[in-house]
């Protein structure tokens, strides 16, 4: 009895190995995107709007980790002090986004606010942007400390350092990544580069068995007309 009782600690401790180091292979096996962007560049508004939702609609959010990074082309100075490409109502909007993904980390908790302000971006109404809290249900004084006590501030210097130290440097945006490499001006193919980078000995999600990877070549030229260039002026 005194052997029994000494042995099933340590099978209890060898499963729960094996469990830890299954769960952890299950999870480095999911795909990671990053999409960096800027709340008021309409070509990153239409990508979040009209694009991004087809992961959590066709199930590859099962298999992908999104993360949302809102800077894109805005600058750092030496004192500090942020400029973004589209002016200061961007910086504002770039910051509420940042609390609301500190906030509510899981993506498929923050998404549909991001998702609201991205929306009356694209229309011209981000003013309203507090109309998103009642539209998505989440409680707006979190965002609104987090933006009045300078936290937001914060989240936009870390993601500036984020953005600025990625490898290669980010030429336009949206900028995106799948498992840490850009996919180019292709991002609206992006489903495709999910499917593709996802380890298919496990089971495939059903939008993955009809994706066939083309990657688009585009032109310097062309590539201008659905991405907003980092050369671009600031305003």
């Amino acid at each position: 009895m005194a052997a029994s009782s000494r042995i099933l600690p340590r099978i209890l401790a060898a499963s729960t190995l094996v469990l830890i180091s299954l769960s952890t292979a299950c999870a480095a096996r999911r795909v990671s995107v990053s999409v960096y962007y800027e709340t008021l560049c309409p070509f990153c508004s239409g990508f979040v709007v009209n694009d991004l939702p087809r992961i959590f609609r066709d199930g590859l959010s099962s298999i992908a980790d999104l993360r949302l990074v809102p800077f894109g082309n805005g600058r750092v100075s030496p004192n500090g002090s942020i400029t973004c490409q589209h002016g200061e109502e961007e910086c504002q909007l770039n910051s509420i986004e940042a609390c609301a993904i500190r906030l509510w980390p899981d993506a498929q908790h923050y998404f549909p606010f991001i998702h609201c302000i991205e929306h009356l971006a694209l229309d011209q109404k981000w003013n309203a942007w507090q109309s998103c809290f009642q539209e998505t249900g989440l409680p707006p004084q979190p965002v609104v400390d987090c933006y009045n006590s300078g936290y937001g501030r914060q989240l936009q210097l870390q993601y500036a350092a984020e953005t600025n130290a990625l490898q290669p440097p980010h030429q336009f945006v949206p900028w995106v990544t799948v498992n840490g490499r850009p996919i180019g001006d292709d991002y609206m193919n992006l489903e495709a580069y999910i499917c593709s980078a996802y380890d298919s000995q496990l089971p495939v999600p059903e939008a993955c068995k009809e994706k066939h990877l083309t990657i688009a070549q585009q032109t310097a030229a062309s590539r201008g007309d659905k991405v907003c260039l980092a050369s671009n002026p600031i305003v």
